[in-house]
């Protein structure tokens, strides 16, 4: 993907347009729709290809345990991000007193399910001060009540990346709560450094190359107990089947727990497929290629518009966001030049992959220009 022969033999339909659009959907390399079609070779094999089928599944819990240094054990494999954080929630059982830490440039999947009125627990917001969300602003709020601080480790709406060794050790010190970082906005794009974190979700069909489907969780062994769903089902259970099953059930620990039912094999194909390229090439060297483009995008970007994604290179992944009050006028017209960016209303979101060229970015800027 680093190269013009690659690119073009790897991602065809990337030909002819700017696609600066992959925190929304990535685009999978050709090599996962091989692995797609692996899969149903497999699954006309009816029964019998349950074999590769299981083969597929621990090779995709080995690969994504290499990205979040953890080991194929600590992984479980759900079919959605919004699914994982669900089944978290019943892993938790909050009571009445307990209390949750979300923030306002968090993901829906990630902050819903504890603003739900069936919640218990209480709720609060860390809020971004400057387009960000700083260590200090956190302390405030934890207590001896915290169970959970809930985050994602580069934000959707503006790019940030959280200094996460300064976030585990402000919820180390002044609470008891669990830290669950979502990674979905980074997972494929720049390399990751998660120690500390109790909970890693990432959804599958952005950054990694996948497609939709797949839910990535990783629980740290020790965090085990904390993190089993006790959840119905006949995956995630210890023996589902067994002579006492009506007598009562239990969950496999940890990760494993989130595995419910059938897994979704095609995405399986599909999500280590992708992984795997970005694997062969290389993360670091994927975001070397990228991150110029980035602070050059961010660099001309401030010189046009109101930005949203703070100007602190040490803090910027891939995405660069601005205000507008016409966003969703102003994408039409950025995509009638087929320059293609998220215009959700009030503002833009520009992502930069490896994938991404100079003359992507210098198309962005002309187009944005002519349509300004």
């Amino acid at each position: 993907m680093l190269t013009p022969e690659a690119r073009a033999a790897d991602f065809p339909t990337l030909s002819g347009r700017a696609y600066l659009n992959t925190a929304a959907e990535g685009i999978p390399p050709v090599s996962a729709g091989a692995a797609l079609a692996r899969y149903f070779a497999d699954k006309q094999n009816g029964m019998d290809g349950r074999i590769p089928h299981a083969a597929e599944w621990d090779a995709l819990r080995a690969v994504t345990a290499e990205f979040f240094g953890l080991t194929a054990s600590e992984i479980g494999i759900c079919s959605c991000s919004s699914e994982a954080y669900n089944l978290a929630a019943l892993a938790l059982n909050l009571k009445p007193g307990d209390e949750v830490i979300v923030n306002d440039l968090d993901f829906p999947a990630g902050t819903t399910p504890w603003l739900q009125p069936s919640c218990p627990a209480t709720t609060k917001v860390w809020r971004a001060r400057n387009g960000g969300l700083r260590a200090e602003d956190l302390v405030p709020l934890l207590t001896a009540r915290t169970r959970l601080v809930t985050v994602s480790l580069v934000s959707f709406v503006n790019g940030f990346t959280i200094n996460l060794p300064e976030v585990v050790a402000a919820v180390r010190k002044h609470s008891p709560a669990l830290l669950a970082v979502d990674v979905t906005q980074a997972l494929g794009r720049v390399p990751l450094a998660l120690a500390g974190a109790d909970l890693v979700v990432s959804s599958t069909h952005k950054w990694s190359l996948g497609t939709h489907g797949g839910g990535l969780v990783g629980v740290p062994a020790a965090r085990a107990a904390e993190w089993t769903a006790p959840a119905g089902g006949w995956f995630n259970l210890v023996d589902a089947f067994g002579p006492n099953r009506f007598a009562g059930v239990a969950s496999k620990p940890g990760a494993a727990s989130f595995s419910v039912g059938m897994p979704n094999y095609p995405a399986v194909y599909a999500v280590r497929a992708g992984l795997e390229y970005i694997r062969a090439v290389g993360v670091t060297e994927i975001d070397r290629a990228a991150r110029p483009l980035v602070l050059h995008c961010l660099s001309e970007l401030k010189k046009l518009v109101e930005l949203l994604t703070p100007d602190e290179p040490e803090r910027l992944a891939g995405i660069v966001s601005f205000a507008h009050p016409r966003s969703e006028e102003l994408g039409a017209r950025l995509r009638a030049a087929d320059v293609h960016v998220m215009s959700p209303p009030g503002r833009v979101r520009v992502s930069i992959h490896g994938y991404n060229t100079a003359e992507d970015i210098e198309r962005l800027l002309r187009a944005l220009r002519a349509a300004l």
